[in-house]
């Protein structure tokens, strides 16, 4: 049973999460304004977050684990597979945020925990209430408005979502803790990621050491990374599974009010889209909320796209 304090601060944890996913567009932007192309980013990105990720590994006395999964050439291959994936979210996220398309990315990460329930209910075969049912009927009215409003399929919001969910149903099913599967994914993504970093370095364009700030945006990309995810492992296997289900729509809510500041159009239909999709998250979070502590969740909790298991991974059946 979990402590009162030990609750209090899994519930700070999970609010700071949550939070600095929220406003991580604004660390990426700014990394943007110093010169440093999304292609760039994403190379710091990699490579710092496998220093930090070794350094949670260790604090973990998780080594074993690491070493366990690289000689198992199956789990290895399915880390490839989710390391793909997560390469192209993060760089989507990336593109999106720093070329003017931040609400885009706020809707795919609205549609996350979405996505989530139906692909339970699919591969799965968790039982979707009728609760659930209205929320994803409801995200899929609001996606078909917001092509509408568009004129296209909104793909860099299809493409977060999809991608992060695709990622989380291969971390469901293979038996890697949060820290080893980090770290292992890391390493894939810190060798291209150390090339690219390296051939910029050659070429004269890149930014890293230019100056003070450069460098020191483009080494927070690793703390960005990897601090938010170990601060979410940790609390949301503290805290009840309604609760972290309610928060997970915090982070999308001030992308949403970072993009409407920074003047993304927002046109009327646009908007009439947007509250369908809040209307699935309500209809989420009052279903997970009022879901009783003995029924198995219905959808997993989804963070900012980054390398850490699925809190619902720790419930799901064998």
């Amino acid at each position: 049973m979990t402590r009162p304090s030990e609750a209090r601060a899994a519930l700070i944890a999970g609010v700071g999460c949550y939070a600095i996913w929220g406003f991580i567009p604004l660390v990426f932007q700014s990394m943007g304004a110093i010169g440093a192309d999304a292609w760039e980013i994403m190379a710091h990105r990699m490579v710092w977050s496998l220093l930090l990720a070794a350094v949670l590994v260790a604090v973990l006395r998780q080594w074993d684990q690491v070493v366990a999964a690289l000689r198992d050439p199956r789990t290895l291959g399915w880390l490839v597979v989710s390391t793909l994936l997560i390469a192209v979210n993060w760089t989507t996220y990336v593109m999106a945020v720093n070329g003017g398309r931040t609400l885009d990315a706020s809707l795919g990460y609205y549609l996350n925990p979405l996505l989530n329930m139906a692909a339970g209910a699919w591969l799965f075969r968790e039982r979707l209430s009728r609760t659930g049912l209205i929320a994803i009927g409801l995200a899929a009215v609001g996606v078909a408005l917001q092509a509408a409003a568009l004129g296209h399929l909104p793909w860099v919001s299809l493409l977060l979502g999809f991608s992060f969910c695709a990622y989380g149903i291969i971390r469901k099913k293979i038996s890697v803790d949060a820290g080893p599967g980090l770290f292992v994914e890391c390493l894939i993504l810190a060798l291209p990621g150390l090339a690219w970093v390296l051939w910029l370095t050659a070429q004269g364009t890149g930014h890293f050491g230019q100056s003070a700030p450069a460098t020191l945006w483009l080494l927070a990309a690793g703390p960005a990374t990897v601090v938010p995810m170990a601060m979410f492992a940790w609390a949301a296997r503290r805290m009840p599974y309604s609760t972290m289900g309610f928060l997970q729509f915090l982070a999308p809510s001030i992308v949403f009010v970072i993009g409407t500041l920074q003047g993304e159009p927002l046109g009327a239909l646009r908007l009439v889209s947007f509250g369908f999709i809040w209307g699935g998250a309500v209809v989420f979070a009052i279903g997970a909320l009022t879901r009783k502590r003995d029924e198995a969740p219905e959808a997993g909790v989804a963070p900012e796209p980054g390398l850490t298991d699925d809190p619902a991974e720790d419930r799901a059946r064998p």
